[in-house]
């Protein structure tokens, strides 16, 4: 072969390489250098874990503790174990019962706590899966006790279970004449159309059966109108349970067209300018309550090394400039409001933060109570066919969207949020729970306890101020008090709106308690000189050795 065609050949191939091999340096630097950001790594590392119990011994003493902390430790566990059998004994039970046959609760039991420790909390502090009543902010379970609710049914409470009694009742009674009549529409369904899409600002909706259906969707339509693969999240965020945007550990099989970024990074925004295969951007509020982190939850507490808190005026700078390298390079903009829609604001994050989406996802508390997700966007991004070819169609449809009864729960929901009763408790909202924050910071501060609460507005995350082990204790001792959380303990407290002055002093007041209590027991007397540095070695070491058969 001619000589020149050869080296015009070997330097185009070279030029070629080393455009690749910037591209790739380029997407590893934009990754978070956690696990979060490297879910293959993370998805190895995970894998590898192997499952191990501490003996009596070392539950009570994971730290280092001496004898005589092990024992205060060991009679504060067993005295609530009583209290728990004798106060929560039916629902106990019935929890119990219901977990043979139920793969949720077996979940939910086994990662309440970080996993040494789960089978003997299991077995003496189980927590009750089952409620009779809810009144207010309050709700009750079988025995009889009445507990203040601070799960905010993981975001769909915004407004206080007697609100949601009412809508659901009221869309029923919108729709009662047609009843349960699937694929076709209730008139209100039009309503509800003109009343979300004035809200949102967006030109068109589809319905779905709850929010990680519209994810899929929002997803599904940004590749079939950019003709692109990729798909961008952020490290930590979450998005429903599906594959490609749990590209790492829960995924079974991992996705390759998933890149998981890292937020408020000069180095994603070169990535997102320059790269013409990605096809959407995913964005989750949520996250500027822990940029890059996971949701928290008191199962990977093994220390105090939980961190959060909100710059809200950087985390709005980054939304408007990642959504102008998103215009500028053909790619869709999705926010994920599925949790926070509606709660920070009526038009939810895009108008708290000031930004325009060309796709949004919503859920929970939007269906008046009742299972939903609703997607709404730019007409031409929520077009499912092409006029010029008619067998090219993206597809999406289920037997239960726009179920009457869901969309008349709907309707009276966004109708009491035009009232002016409802828009009132928006006013303020900020300065409201900012001051409710300082508050409870302070008290805690008082008390002497190391416990501290980061928030976005009514969404709030307890952290921890000094090295300790035991932090997953907590939410034994709250719900001794009488205060509710979800199977995520003290990772998530999503407060409603119907709280006032009065029933949030007698929150913190119980808190404070359960703090104190807590700390009698020794869980925080963690010996002199141990660090979160220390106690997360001394995890991973007991886990080497086990998995090297020496545990």
């Amino acid at each position: 072969m001619n000589p020149i065609v050869l080296g015009v050949a070997a330097v185009s191939a070279g030029t070629l390489a080393l455009t690749k091999g910037r591209r790739r340096l380029a997407l590893s630097r934009a990754k978070h250098p956690s696990l979060g950001g490297h879910v293959r790594m993370a998805k190895r590392i995970a894998g590898q874990i192997p499952y191990f119990s501490h003996d009596e011994a070392r539950f009570f003493a994971a730290d280092g503790a001496d004898e005589s902390v092990a024992a205060r430790r060991r009679a504060g566990f067993e005295r609530l174990g009583t209290l728990y059998a004798e106060r929560f004994a039916q629902t106990l039970a019935l929890t119990r019962e219901a977990r043979a046959g139920l793969s949720d609760l077996q979940f939910t039991g086994a990662y309440r706590v970080p996993f040494p420790f789960s089978a003997r909390v299991r077995e003496t502090l189980g927590t009750g899966a089952f409620l009779i009543r809810s009144e207010g902010p309050w709700v009750e379970d079988l025995d009889g006790n009445r507990l203040i609710d601070l799960t905010g049914s993981y975001g769909v409470n915004l407004f206080g279970y007697d609100f949601y009694k009412d809508t659901i009742a009221a869309g029923a009674q919108m729709v009662e004449g047609l009843g349960p009549v699937l694929g076709v529409y209730h008139p209100v369904v039009a309503d509800n159309i003109r009343r979300l899409t004035a809200l949102s600002g967006m030109d068109e909706l589809s319905f779905h059966m709850s929010g990680t259906e519209a994810v899929m969707q929002a997803v599904r339509l940004a590749r079939y109108h950019t003709g692109r693969a990729r798909i961008v999240r952020f490290a930590g965020a979450y998005h429903g349970w599906w594959g490609e945007v749990q590209p790492g550990i829960g995924n079974p099989v991992p996705a390759d067209r998933t890149l998981t970024l890292a937020e408020l990074s000069d180095r994603t925004l070169k990535v997102l300018a320059t790269r013409e295969d990605i096809a959407c951007v995913l964005v989750n509020p949520l996250q500027a309550l822990h940029p890059n982190r996971a949701a928290p939850s008191d199962g990977q507490l093994t220390d105090s090394g939980r961190s959060a808190g909100t710059d809200l005026a950087a985390y709005r700078d980054w939304l408007h400039r990642l959504a102008e390298t998103c215009r500028t390079n053909g790619i869709v903009l999705i926010f994920d409001e599925v949790f926070v829609g509606f709660r920070l604001a009526p038009g939810g994050a895009a108008e708290y933060f000031g930004v325009r989406p060309d796709l949004v996802t919503y859920g929970k508390t939007l269906g008046g109570g009742l299972p939903v997700g609703v997607l709404a966007g730019k007409a031409a991004l929520m077009k499912r066919f092409r006029d010029d070819r008619p067998a090219d169609i993206c597809f999406a449809r289920g037997t239960f969207n726009a179920h009457p009864y869901v969309m008349g729960a709907m309707n009276a929901f966004l109708q009491r949020l035009e009232t002016p009763e409802v828009r009132a408790l928006y006013d303020g909202l900020d300065a409201r729970w900012d001051a409710r924050a300082a508050r409870f910071n302070a008290a805690l501060a008082e008390a002497e306890v190391p416990v501290r609460a980061a928030h976005l507005q009514s969404i709030w995350t307890i952290t921890y101020t000094r090295p300790a082990a035991y932090n997953w204790m907590l939410q034994y001792y709250l719900r001794a008090e009488g205060l509710a959380l979800s199977w995520v303990g003290t990772g998530r407290l999503i407060f409603s709106l119907d709280i006032d002055d009065a029933l949030f002093a007698e929150i913190v007041r119980r808190f404070a308690a359960a703090a104190q209590a807590m700390q009698a027991d020794g869980w925080w007397d963690t010996p002199a000189g141990v660090t979160d540095k220390q106690l997360r070695r001394a995890v991973l070491k007991q886990a080497v050795r086990v998995r090297l058969g020496r545990g």
